[in-house]
């Protein structure tokens, strides 16, 4: 599980248009990777519109972003084209990467346990070290929630 101060390894995975993204192709960028369970869900896609909202500002200071779900190249690109996404959504299928962070696991709804991806953001600085870690991610104002937390840091 990766946690603020670590330094996040390399790793790559397809995008929404079966291109191969590398991690190490962020290096000297600041980048916000946010997992999320399920394209074309409610909370996802609450999630990922709100970023797609806020990206200008968040691009205006400086950061990336790359959202990652274990859903398939094509339910990605499905997605990123219904909300015209202007960022990476990033297929990890076999949960590589969200074993690497540490965002799969034991989930409940309704009554039911089960595996999944834990909805959790990621901050990490130009030299791939994570400076914050958001566990309780405000889906409908997701944007607002990382700038709130960059701004509470200057």
């Amino acid at each position: 599980m990766l946690n603020v101060n670590d330094i996040v390894p390399d790793f790559s995975a397809k995008n929404q248009f079966g291109e191969t993204i590398n991690f190490s192709d962020y290096k000297g960028k600041k980048l916000i990777i946010f997992f999320y369970p399920k394209a074309n869900t409610p909370g996802c896609k609450a999630e990922s519109c709100s970023l797609r909202n806020g990206y200008s500002t968040l691009k205006a200071i400086g950061f990336e972003l790359l959202g990652i779900s274990a859903d398939s190249v094509e339910k990605q690109l499905n997605f990123s084209e219904k909300n015209n996404f202007p960022f990476f959504l990033l297929s990890d299928e076999d949960k590589r990467i969200c074993n690497i962070f540490g965002v799969w696991g034991n989930k409940k709804f309704m009554g039911k346990e089960y595996q999944g991806i834990l909805r959790t953001t990621f901050i990490i600085d130009e030299n791939q070290s994570i400076i914050h870690r958001i566990d309780k991610v405000k889906t409908k104002e997701a944007a607002e929630q990382i700038l709130e937390i960059l701004n509470n840091e200057k």
